[in-house]
């Protein structure tokens, strides 16, 4: 069934219908995502698998790329590769599906082009990602949108400004000079030498982060309370992330994209939004892994290792009363 949304011409400031390109190797993905394309007013400009694109001449990709790739085949994963170059450089919004199994890889493959990225989603997820990338778009009108589409882009809209909103009063670390997400020095204020800012309190009186079993204890403190009531009455995807990179870096492990989205407890395509935006802001950072450039890992920046060890020490770390933090 065809999405029951459609849009006054999807044009651009110049008036001219915005081109899409629709690259999945699932047939009926494509067929859904060519339909939708089609409903909000794009102008379709290929619509074919990935490996089909590939050996094809090289042309433009248009406004928009929806992409479906189930499998972390090499040559899927060369092909996104390539598109997330092409489509960084010229501008091109990208929105992208995937499975949970592929995640880490297929995350690994954009640098440039900052897309959607979408796991296992349904239908209507799928059409509330193309009206995202709608939204963006100047004097377009809405004309007509079905009441239950409606209310989840709605809904959709309200929980991005709510992870907006939450990342702006993370406790972690306080705005300076009008910089979004920067960080206090806890003490002897900032020390910079030409335009480069570091945190320079003694070492000795900078704490440390804790043992990883004692963070590894309140994040199973967390999850308990899963057991005896609904977990949606918790959830608190920004703090589960940051404690379980916390506990990773006191036990020098890597955590992969996919794992983190688990430690978050939502859906992982909001895990994905919230990790997007805290890398975003400097709150964690990306880390290509140095033997295979096509996997990612996440893990915590300096400056938020530095904010959860002071958190920690002011809670009292030491482990002699359990704190469900």
């Amino acid at each position: 069934m065809q999405a029951d949304f459609l849009y006054d011409a999807a044009e651009d400031g110049a008036g001219c219908q915005l081109g899409v390109t629709v690259l999945a190797d699932r047939a009926h993905i494509r067929g859904e995502l060519r339909d939708d394309a089609e409903a909000a007013g794009f102008r379709i400009l290929h619509s074919c698998s990935l490996e089909e694109y590939a050996r094809g001449a090289i042309t433009a990709l248009g406004d928009v790329v929806l992409i479906d790739c189930a499998e972390d085949s090499a040559q899927s994963l060369a092909m996104l590769a390539r598109l997330d170059m092409r489509a960084g450089k010229a501008g091109a919004q990208m929105v992208v599906s995937t499975t949970m199994g592929a995640l880490d890889a297929v995350f690994g493959c954009f640098s440039f082009s900052a897309p959607q990225i979408l796991v296992d989603p349904c239908r209507s997820e799928r059409v509330i990602a193309i009206g995202r990338v709608l939204a963006h778009v100047p004097n377009l009108r809405l004309r007509e949108l079905g009441e239950e589409d409606r209310l989840m882009l709605l809904r959709l809209t309200e929980q991005v400004g709510r992870i907006a909103e939450r990342l702006e009063k993370l406790p972690a670390g306080q705005r300076a000079g009008g910089g979004a997400f920067r960080f206090e020095s806890p003490s002897q204020g900032w020390h910079a030498e030409s335009d480069e800012y570091t945190i320079a309190p003694p070492q000795s009186q900078r704490p440390r982060l804790p043992e990883a079993s004692f963070i590894r204890r309140i994040i199973r403190q967390r999850q308990a309370r899963a057991r005896f009531f609904d977990a949606e009455l918790f959830a608190d995807p920004a703090w589960d992330i940051l404690l379980d990179l916390s506990a990773a870096r006191a036990e020098r492990c890597q955590v992969s994209v996919t794992s983190l989205c688990i430690a978050a407890g939502v859906p992982a395509t909001t895990a994905l939004r919230w990790i997007s935006q805290m890398v975003d802001a400097g709150l964690l950072m990306r880390v290509s892994d140095p033997h295979d450039r096509r996997r990612a890992y996440i893990a915590l920046a300096d400056a938020s290792a530095d904010a959860m060890a002071r958190y920690f020490a002011e809670v009292g770390a030491d482990g002699s009363v359990p704190v469900l933090a």
